[in-house]
């Protein structure tokens, strides 16, 4: 390996935003060396769509599987970093993107989530047409830098419900502040979670 690694990890702490009604990030000190025992340990709690974190099937879809299920190819490989300059709380179309897709994996830089510790509900989301677009040019996998591929306000969630149909992977809640347009290596793998709906993962980019 020879490039650099670029972490796109927001760090989890206790100020880390979740969505709204969701379970904040917590941590037990259970034993402490500094306070006399011979090991630090500690628990966590929280929920599993904690900052950068890609969504299992299941957590859009009755029939879907859960994240322990699922190819792990899709979250290794190369990845196009593509910046998008829409306005706040714009789906992106087709006609915002400004270079050919040139990877199987996609991260859309939009700026509107600036800030993981604070929740901004006017976030850019994708169109589902743009969706089915990147599925017919062979992406397997679509991310964005804000909490949600749909808006905030979605209940039906349409881009999920494409992206269930093609059986593509989801990569949210990354940071792509001062990561330059390119194609990089992704490595991005969801924790082994029998029957969970989403999986944490500490993405990073490997410059080529």
């Amino acid at each position: 390996m020879t490039g650099r690694i670029i972490d796109i990890s927001p760090i989890i702490s206790s100020r880390l935003a979740v969505w709204p009604g969701d379970i904040p990030f917590s941590r037990t000190v259970n034993l402490s060396i500094a306070e006399g025992a011979n090991i630090d340990l500690s628990s966590l709690t929280t929920t599993v769509h904690l900052g950068a974190h890609t969504d299992a099937p299941s957590h859009y879809s009755a029939s879907g599987v859960s994240i322990e299920q699922r190819d792990l190819s899709l979250y290794v490989g190369d990845v196009q970093v593509m910046g998008v300059d829409v306005a706040r709380g714009v789906s992106i179309r087709l006609t915002d993107l400004n270079a050919p897709i040139s990877a199987p994996r996609v991260l859309f830089r939009t700026g509107s989530y600036p800030d993981p510790n604070h929740f901004n509900e006017d976030f850019c989301s994708l169109s589902p047409s743009l969706v089915e677009w990147l599925a017919g040019e062979g992406v397997r996998l679509v991310g964005i830098d804000t909490p949600s591929v749909d808006p905030c306000s979605s209940k039906d969630l349409p881009c999920h419900a494409m992206i269930a149909a093609h059986d593509m992977a989801i990569l949210e809640g990354v940071v792509l502040d001062g990561v330059p347009d390119g194609v990089y290596t992704l490595i991005a793998l969801p924790l082994r979670i029998e029957g969970a709906d989403a999986s944490p993962v500490r993405a990073v980019l490997l410059e080529k």
